[in-house]
């Protein structure tokens, strides 16, 4: 009596990691697969390999997800990328990309998950979005210039983000979410790596053009039917109008 509380936590806690895992394990395999198996030459792949370490997977599983997403050895990739857009509560604009082995189990599961928000279809609110590079890195100096190393590493835009926004900053860093075009997302990360920046994150994405007015009650609702969806096993990127 009175401990049952602690093993649930646990399992909770254990459940959590597995879903962490299981996402990074599946972002190693499409990034070997757009990008190739050398880690070093492949900013995406360099970036969730080391998110991979610090979360402690295994280097086996790391190195069996590259060779199985670029195609090296007798497994082979086969993962559907799909993208959901649609509307959380209160009209929050939102696009959920999916990484599945089974579009049959999955797309219902998310179109569930939907019925608290609204479910677009293809091209229904993707206008509202601009679709980047993002690339997040920090740098252990706090007072670097972060402008003057975006204009140097060619990136179009910058925010400044912190620890509390992003688990993988150290406390006390300088960091930013650097907007780049798309096709210079690798190069962008390639020059931060080559100057003392620590990158943690190397990805395409959607930015939000406009954010929605919400009062406290409004972003809390807005919230947990997002983290309904980040939850989702096959959820692979949740991109929302929202801060």
């Amino acid at each position: 009596m009175g401990r049952q509380w602690l093993h649930a936590k646990r399992e909770v806690a254990n459940l959590k990691k597995g879903q962490v895992v299981g996402k990074l394990v599946k972002e190693i395999m499409v990034a070997a697969k757009q990008g190739g198996p050398d880690v070093e030459g492949n900013a995406r792949l360099f970036a969730v390999v080391e998110k991979a370490r610090r979360a402690s997977v295994t280097r086996d599983v790391i190195e069996k997800a590259i060779k199985k997403g670029a195609g090296i050895g007798d497994e082979k990739l086969v993962l559907e990328h799909i993208v959901f857009e649609g509307y959380a509560p209160h009209k929050v604009p939102v696009i959920v990309e999916v990484l599945t082995d089974n579009n049959n189990r999955t797309a219902p599961e998310i179109r569930v998950l939907f019925k608290k928000g609204q479910l677009g279809t293809a091209g229904s609110n993707k206008f509202l979005f601009d679709h980047v590079g993002i690339v997040e890195a920090h740098h252990p100096d706090p007072a670097t210039d972060i402008e003057a190393a975006a204009i140097e590493a060619g990136a179009n835009d910058f925010v400044v983000i912190t620890a509390a926004e992003n688990d993988d900053i150290p406390e006390g860093a300088a960091a930013a979410r650097f907007l780049t075009e798309r096709a210079a997302t690798a190069a962008v990360s390639q020059w931060l790596s080559q100057n003392g920046w620590t990158v943690v994150t190397s990805e395409l994405g959607h930015v939000a053009k406009q954010i929605p007015a919400l009062d406290d009650t409004q972003r809390a609702e807005a919230g947990e039917f997002l983290q309904a969806l980040e939850d989702h096993d096959d959820v692979h990127r949740v991109w929302a109008a929202i801060k």
